[in-house]
């Protein structure tokens, strides 16, 4: 019972947070972006590893959110915007998708080439934006944030996994 509520809380997730991240303003959405990306990649910031990205723009989307960022490296900070003139390359991906590449559960190349995760535009920045992403290391995370990523990514894999024969069988 408990199994199937979560499959379908993941399976509708996109659907029940739609309207409500709508009516957060885009410039509360940006900031908290903003934060959450300055907390994950602190030593690639300090170390200076988003340079690639200077003067450059990746757009990334939730597709089933409807929602979607831009985000530049210029004068040595992070910058996260609601448009921009000229996007260099693009990923977009549904909801849980994203958390399952997030929480380290799904591997970006595996959902890009079952056309999960679409990554569009300079593939040399977008491969460049993967090396980067799959260098975090979760544990240098602060300790709440990663045991969160870490929960909800583990929610949403168990959501997705399809019911033991033993509970549909039960169902009848």
């Amino acid at each position: 019972m408990i199994n199937q509520f979560r499959s379908k809380l993941v399976e509708n997730a996109a659907s029940i947070l739609k309207v409500p991240t709508k009516l957060v303003p885009v410039s509360v959405q940006q900031k908290v972006l903003l934060e959450g990306l300055k907390q994950v990649f602190h030593e690639a910031l300090d170390e200076g590893d988003f340079e690639f990205l200077e003067d450059k723009w990746l757009k990334v989307s939730i597709i089933d959110l409807e929602l979607h960022w831009f985000i530049s490296y210029q004068n040595e900070k992070l910058i996260v915007s609601n448009k921009a003139e000229v996007e260099d390359v693009s990923f977009s991906g549904p909801l849980n998708d994203l958390i399952l590449i997030a929480g380290r559960k799904e591997d970006p190349d595996t959902l890009f080439f079952q056309r999960r995760l679409k990554i569009e535009g300079d593939t040399e920045l977008g491969l460049e934006v993967k090396n980067l992403m799959d260098s975090v290391d979760l544990d240098s995370l602060p300790k709440p944030l990663n045991q969160a990523l870490m929960s909800l990514a583990n929610f949403v894999q168990q959501g997705l996994q399809k019911p033991e024969i033993k509970e549909t069988i039960n169902a009848y």
